[in-house]
C-alpha cells in the first residue's frame, strides 16, 4: 500500500563487473523522468513519487493506460517520461515533463493531449496477492516481462547481463535523452528507500536544497544561488551555483520572492576564501524547493568550485537531498600520487 519509497542507487565511476553467479548483474539504460510506483487496484490507480506524493492528478493519460495495460492488481516501479520527436528522431524532453506538474486541470490535461507521458517499467513488487520485494530481481524481472505488455503507453525497460553492452548504452543511448546505466544485483531483494542499485551517470550531479540566494554585486538580481544538503536532521551549505545571464538574475530574483523567510530577513555569510573583502549576506528561504546541479568534486562537506545550475526538481523532496546520493571518491595517500610513492 502506498507510500512506499522506492529503491535507490549509489554513485559509481564504473559498472561492476559480472565476476561469480553469486555476485552477477543486470544492466538497464538510467530513464531521465519521474522516479514512480504505480499502484494499481481494479480501477483505483495512485501514482506515487519518491517523496511519497500521488503524482496521478497531473498525468491522467499514464492512469487510465495503467487500467488499460497493467495487471488488475500490483505495483509496479518505473519511470515517467515525455517523449518528443523532432526530424524523425525520438527522444526524451524534460522540459516538457516538467511543465505537467502545474496547478490548472485544464492546462493538464492540454498537455496530457498535446505532449502525452509514457511509462517505463523496470522492476515489479507486487503481483495479484504477492509481495515480491523478498524475490531476486531475476525472478522480479521475468514476472515483470510476463505481465507488463508493449505498450502504447507502459513498457519495460531493456536489460542486459553484458557489461561491454551496457557500456555501449552508456556511450550511445546519451543522444536519446538517457543519463547513464544502472546495475541491480540478480540476487538481490527488493529494498524500499535503501541505496541497492549502482549508477553510472554521464556527469556528477547532485539535487540540492534551495536554502537562500545573494544579490549580484550590481543590485540587479540574483547573483548566486545558496546549496544545501542534509546530513541527518541538519541542512548544510555545501556551496553555490551562479553565472547567470542578467535576464536570468532578474527573473530568478522575482521568482523566489514568496519562498523568502521574511522581508527584512538577511542572514551573515562566510567570507570567499578569494575575495575577504565584500558583503557576503544573503537572503533566507524556506527549503521547499530542489535543484538539480553539476560539480567537480567534493572537499570535504563542500562542493571544491562553484556548481552549475542544470534544472529545478519539482519530483524530489527537499529531504531527499542528502550526502548518500553522492559519489564518494577513493581514499588515497597524498605519497601515492607523489613521484617516488607508493
Amino acid at each position: 500500500m502506498p507510500p512506499l519509497q522506492p529503491m535507490l542507487a549509489k554513485a559509481a565511476q564504473a559498472v561492476p563487473a559480472q565476476s561469480t553467479p553469486r555476485d552477477a548483474w543486470s544492466y538497464e539504460p538510467k530513464w531521465d523522468g519521474f522516479r514512480s510506483l504505480v499502484f494499481r487496484d481494479g480501477d483505483e490507480v495512485v501514482i506515487g513519487s519518491r517523496g511519497g506524493k500521488d503524482l496521478a492528478r497531473y498525468f491522467p493519460e499514464v492512469v487510465d493506460a495503467a487500467r488499460a495495460e497493467l495487471p488488475a492488481r500490483c505495483v509496479v516501479d518505473g519511470e515517467i517520461v515525455v517523449p518528443k520527436t523532432v526530424d524523425g528522431t525520438t527522444r526524451l524532453a524534460w522540459e516538457l515533463l516538467s511543465e505537467r506538474i502545474h496547478p490548472a486541470a485544464s492546462r493538464i490535461r492540454m498537455l496530457a493531449e498535446s505532449t502525452p507521458a509514457q511509462f517505463v517499467a523496470f522492476d515489479l513488487i507486487a503481483s495479484g496477492d504477492a509481495d515480491l520485494t523478498a524475490e531476486p530481481f531475476e525472478r522480479r524481472r521475468a514476472l515483470l516481462l510476463d505481465t507488463v505488455g508493449t505498450g502504447p503507453v507502459c513498457h519495460v525497460t531493456a536489460a542486459t547481463r553484458d557489461s561491454d553492452l551496457a557500456m555501449t548504452w552508456f556511450e550511445t543511448f546519451e543522444g536519446a535523452g538517457l543519463d547513464g546505466v544502472v546495475a541491480k544485483r540478480l540476487d538481490g531483494p527488493y529494498v524500499p528507500g535503501k541505496r541497492e542499485m549502482v549508477k553510472l551517470k554521464h556527469a556528477r550531479t547532485a539535487d540540492c536544497v534551495l536554502m537562500g540566494y545573494r544579490l549580484h554585486k550590481n543590485g540587479q538580481g540574483v547573483g548566486s544561488l545558496l546549496l544545501g544538503l542534509y546530513s541527518g536532521e541538519q541542512l548544510v551549505m555545501v556551496g553555490a551555483a551562479s553565472a547567470f545571464t542578467d535576464k536570468r538574475r532578474r527573473e530568478l530574483l522575482a521568482e523566489l520572492q514568496p519562498l523568502r523567510v521574511g522581508d527584512d530577513v538577511v542572514a551573515a555569510g562566510e567570507p570567499s576564501r578569494w575575495r575577504a573583502a565584500g558583503d557576503h549576506s544573503w537572503v533566507p528561504l524556506r527549503p521547499e524547493r530542489v535543484l538539480e546541479v553539476a560539480y567537480d568534486q567534493m572537499e570535504g562537506m563542500r562542493f571544491r568550485h562553484s556548481a552549475r545550475f542544470l534544472r529545478w526538481r519539482p519530483d524530489r523532496n527537499p529531504d531527499e537531498c542528502t550526502y548518500d546520493q553522492l559519489e564518494v571518491p577513493v581514499r588515497y595517500d597524498l605519497a601515492d600520487v607523489l613521484a617516488g610513492g607508493g
